[in-house]
């Protein structure tokens, strides 16, 4: 199962590590690299995973060794009552995140989509389906045809697929999305 908030990293040691000179280094730098990822702020969410799960934002441990203006203006008592007041909005936190996922989810889906052309058919015209790996003449080479014989139009089988059918009138056992097609002009 996967939470979708915090993505922690996991990490587990192999049995044989080939790195030489370098072994048994990465275990004393492990924990800070997942410290550093688990309270550095995501685009998509615009929080940090520790806050996602907690409720409130992280202490860094150098903070405490000395202590910054943030940490020396809490006392213990306002402490108390600010982290079960951010408890009972991590929720509210939450749902502005994923509110927030799902813009940034449609703004990188348009902008993946911005330069794809759909190919519109009728029912009717006259296609050529491309040729794939199974397809082709094994005999033929590089020079074989990239595009099959014409096929009709039979019906639109969804957004962008469609069912084909040879000109004897025989329909193809399955649909074909409109990027392996192209229009066939006589």
């Amino acid at each position: 199962m996967t939470d979708y908030f915090s993505k922690w990293i996991e990490a587990e040691a192999f049995a044989q590590k080939r790195l030489d000179k370098k072994k048994g280094r990465w275990a004393k730098e492990l924990p800070f690299v997942l410290w550093a990822d688990r309270t550095t702020s995501k685009v998509a969410t615009g929080q940090t995973p520790y806050s996602l799960v907690f409720g409130t934002e992280a202490v860094i441990p150098t903070e405490v060794v000395i202590p910054t203006a943030r940490y020396l203006s809490k006392d213990q008592e306002n402490n108390d009552k600010i982290l079960a007041q951010d408890l009972d909005t991590i929720d509210e936190l939450r749902d502005l995140s994923k509110i927030r996922i799902a813009a940034h989810q449609q703004k990188i889906t348009k902008a993946y989509n911005k330069n794809i052309k759909l190919r519109r058919f009728q029912m009717g015209d006259l296609i050529l389906r491309k040729t794939f790996q199974n397809t082709k003449d094994p005999s033929a080479g590089k020079l074989a045809p990239k595009w099959e014989r014409p096929y009709l139009i039979d019906a639109e089988a969804g957004k962008g697929a469609y069912w084909l059918a040879t000109l004897e009138g025989d329909v193809l056992p399955r649909s074909w999305n409109a990027i392996h097609l192209k229009a066939y002009y006589m």
